[in-house]
C-alpha cells in the first residue's frame, strides 16, 4: 500500500510523463511540417526526405504506444535507429570511405540482429504476467 507522499509523487511523474509525451508529439508535427514545406520549397522529394518523414511517423507511433499500453516496446527505437543509420548512409555514401560504410552498415546488421534476438526471447520465453499483489507477497 502507497503512502500518501509516495502516491503524490507517483502522480507528479505520471503528470511529468504526459507532458513530456505531449510535448515530443508537437515537436514531431512541426518537424513534419517544416520538412514537406522544405520539399514543397525546392520542389523536390528526395529518399532521404522520405526516410526522415518516416523517422517522425516512428516517432509518433512510438508516443501513441507509450500513451496506450504504459510501457514502451523496445523494438520501436531499434526500428528508429536502423532507419536513422539507413538515411544517413542515403545522404552521406558519396563523402563516406569504406571504412565508414561499412561500420555503418553492420550498425544496421547488429540492430537487426537485435531486433530478431527480442523478438525471439519474446516467444521463447514469455513473461508471466503478474499482479501486484504477487509482488508485494514477494517483498515479505
Amino acid at each position: 500500500m502507497l503512502d500518501p507522499i509516495d502516491r503524490t509523487a507517483a502522480s507528479a511523474i505520471h503528470i511529468a510523463e504526459k507532458i513530456g509525451l505531449f510535448l515530443i508529439a508537437i515537436a514531431t508535427i512541426i518537424a513534419i511540417g517544416q520538412e514537406v514545406e522544405y520539399m514543397i520549397e525546392i520542389k523536390t522529394v528526395r529518399l532521404a526526405d522520405l526516410l526522415l518523414l518516416f523517422i517522425y511517423l516512428e516517432v509518433l507511433t512510438m508516443v501513441s504506444s507509450y500513451l496506450k499500453s504504459g510501457s514502451l516496446p523496445i523494438r520501436m527505437p531499434l526500428y528508429i535507429a536502423m532507419v536513422a543509420l539507413a538515411r544517413y548512409i542515403v545522404l552521406d555514401v558519396k563523402g563516406m570511405e569504406e571504412w565508414e560504410l561499412i561500420a555503418v552498415s553492420s550498425g544496421i546488421l547488429i540492430i537487426s540482429v537485435a531486433v530478431l534476438v527480442h523478438r525471439y526471447g519474446h516467444i521463447k520465453y514469455p513473461y508471466q504476467e503478474c499482479s501486484e499483489t504477487d509482488v508485494d507477497s514477494e517483498n515479505k
